[in-house]
């Protein structure tokens, strides 16, 4: 949260094994804690790799003129709590959209 009780998040998403390239960033969602996205990204992957792999979902609050805040969230086998909760319940659900 900014000193004026708001925070500007936006997400960004790393698919796995493909560094700097493989980077999705949502829209800034401006002066709002509690931010809602419908935006998807999709990655071609096989569905026996996915167990092995890591998708990083970043949460960051964007902020003018110095660097922005991490937020954070990780889906993937090295999650933890809630996290691994869902990857897992991504991996037991194949081709269906999990939110």
């Amino acid at each position: 949260m900014d000193a004026n009780g708001y925070s500007d998040p936006y997400v960004k998403c790393l698919k796995p094994d493909m560094g700097k390239k493989g980077k999705s960033k949502t829209q800034i969602k401006k002066r709002t804690l509690n931010p809602e996205y419908n935006e998807e990204f999709s990655y071609d992957i096989k569905h026996s790799d996915l167990a092995k792999k890591t998708l990083d979902i970043s949460v960051w609050d964007y902020d003018i003129g110095k660097s922005n805040d991490y937020i954070g969230c990780q889906l993937g086998i090295t999650a933890k709590g809630e996290q691994l909760k869902h990857w897992y319940e991504c991996l037991k659900n194949k081709d269906k959209r999990i939110e």
